[in-house]
């Protein structure tokens, strides 16, 4: 690897600990068998490609346009792990769908006796993909927070898009405020608060795996509440 000039040097150098901090928040929202120096050495290298590419232009100082460098490499890096195959992605789509119609159905929040039997899995099989839609939510979302080309396109769109932005926003608020109370509660602490799943298990005196469980639940069922305002054409 060529040695980046002396002043992106002086960048790395001192921005080394965004690295390792950026590393150890992602790895506290992912699966143990996910080796946090792994995320380090891909941020590391993210980190000294913001620094060779970095310029006053991007509207943005070098820590904002290097955090976001640096969670794209390491996200990269959990990609190329590829430990969500197609089937983990389908079940979590029939698992929504299968909410969606209970609750249609029912008038009630659909339990999880009942979607499991809907889709012909056992309970256990269930609670292991309420798991994997709390993991899948973690790259996807990520990949959407940390995509650069907002950073270059901040200003673009228009009235059309900014109302659409709005109206979804307006329906996520109301299907998160629809959620039971613990679901409501664990999105809260994970989302607003930044607790990681052991982090909340002590707070509701409860496992670390319950807890992914239930943040699980949660996704698939704001996935299963916002389907048919993203059938009517709404943003997704």
């Amino acid at each position: 690897m060529i040695p980046p000039p002396p002043d992106d040097t002086a960048l790395v150098q001192r921005h080394a600990d965004l690295v390792r901090r950026i590393a150890h928040h992602m790895a506290a929202r992912l699966p143990a068998s996910v080796d946090v120096g792994d995320l380090i050495q891909a941020g590391l290298i993210g980190l000294l490609e913001a620094a060779r590419n970095y310029s006053g232009a991007h509207g943005a100082s070098f820590e904002t346009y290097a955090g976001i460098r640096i969670r794209g490499a390491m996200l990269d890096e959990l990609r190329r792990g590829d430990w969500a195959p197609r089937s983990v992605h389908r079940r979590l789509r029939e698992i929504s769908a299968a909410i969606r119609t209970i609750e249609q159905e029912e008038g009630r929040e659909a339990r999880d006796a009942e979607v499991a039997k809907r889709i012909g899995i056992s309970l256990d099989e269930y609670h292991d993909s309420l798991s994997d839609a709390t993991r899948c939510q973690v790259l996807s979302t990520s990949a959407r927070d940390d995509d650069d080309s907002d950073m270059d396109c901040a200003a673009e769109g228009g009235p059309q898009q900014d109302l659409e932005r709005s109206e979804f926003q307006h329906e996520l608020a109301a299907a998160i405020q629809s959620l039971p109370q613990r679901e409501k509660l664990v999105l809260s602490m994970y989302y607003d608060d930044e607790l990681n799943l052991r982090e909340i298990g002590a707070v509701l005196e409860v496992s670390e795996s319950r807890v992914c469980q239930i943040h699980g639940q949660a996704l698939l069922r704001l996935r299963a509440r916002l389907a048919a305002y993203a059938a009517d054409g709404g943003a997704a």
